[in-house]
């Protein structure tokens, strides 16, 4: 069976000068913040919150979705950015072994979901029109909208990528089983954008594209299964009174975004220096767990000292 199996083997960017590039995974970036936005303003708009304070949430929430997600990125899975390329983290650039300029790459989503709690923190001290549960509650609505364009940015680029599979879901990854300077020297052709599209299109090629492994795209998977927390959430906000329980929402995100991470990560292949932790569960499940735990404790739990 045959149903979805294809080669994935796409440009992954424009090139604007040098070695600049817009990333398309970049762009899936910016369509997250600004889709964010919107949904946010709808909110502010339907509770009559003064919209001044939209475009400082959107600041906090962009400054900290990024730092905490690199950060937990390389506190994570790739800690020896710190000791062989420290600028590397702060900086959309590659020092070592050679100057490049990649974007902005390397983001977990744990680090993010803790940076995007200490940045709501900060904003809410010095907005003080609601309690930062209120803000909570009502963040984590577009970023369930945002987190499903970062997967599918992931699948643009070929990474986090599934483990080897023989299911009829099954996708090629050319670029991620082939690196750059391997290809130009498989196939001979110089530009190595010229070489990957040489794999798919030039049957002279075909043993090369014979090697690589069907895998799962979990980076779809994921990306699907989000479209559903976001629809559950603007439900329960919109249409239950579940929405007036201070942090049930934000339980309810915690619990939906980090059970799919979690059963995801049987099919994805480790990230970085990723390793099997405890009882068969490697990194990225144990530390969806406690966000799971956390999450049930405010939905079922939690009883708020005031008022919203």
């Amino acid at each position: 069976m045959y149903l979805l199996k294809f080669d994935w083997n796409p440009i992954t960017g424009i090139d604007i000068a040098g070695n600049f590039k817009l990333h398309f995974y970049s762009v899936m970036w910016i369509v997250a913040f600004l889709l964010g936005w919107y949904i946010m303003k709808r909110i502010f708009t339907r509770e009559k919150i003064n919209l001044d304070y939209l475009d400082p949430l959107f600041i906090y929430t962009v400054l900290a979705t990024m730092l905490g997600a690199r950060l937990g990125h390389v506190l994570f899975y790739q800690s020896e950015l710190i000791s062989q390329d420290f600028f590397s983290i702060f900086l959309p650039f590659r020092f070592n072994p050679e100057f490049e300029f990649t974007g902005f790459q390397g983001l977990a989503s744990h680090g993010a979901a803790i940076g995007i709690i200490i940045g709501m923190y900060l904003y809410r001290r010095k907005y003080k029109y609601k309690s930062l549960m209120w803000i909570l509650d009502r963040v984590v609505i577009p970023v369930a909208s945002g987190a499903i364009f970062i997967r599918i940015g992931n699948f643009i680029n070929s990474e986090i990528i599934g483990k080897v599979t023989d299911s009829a879901f099954g996708v090629r990854f050319i670029q991620d089983f082939y690196g750059k300077r391997q290809i130009v020297a498989e196939t001979g052709i110089q530009d190595y954008k010229d070489a990957y599209a040489a794999v798919t299109k030039n049957p002279q090629f075909q043993n090369l594209l014979d090697a690589v492994p069907y895998r799962h795209p979990a980076q779809l998977y994921e990306s699907f299964c989000y479209i559903f927390v976001f629809l559950i959430l603007w439900y329960i906000y919109t249409k239950t009174q579940k929405s007036e329980q201070t942090g049930f929402l934000f339980g309810a995100f915690l619990v939906m975004l980090w059970t799919i991470r979690f059963f995801v990560e049987f099919v994805k292949e480790p990230q970085g220096e990723e390793y099997i932790t405890m009882m068969g569960l490697n990194t990225g499940q144990m530390l969806s767990i406690p966000f799971i735990i956390i999450g049930l404790y405010f939905m079922f739990i939690y009883k708020p000292k005031t008022k919203s």
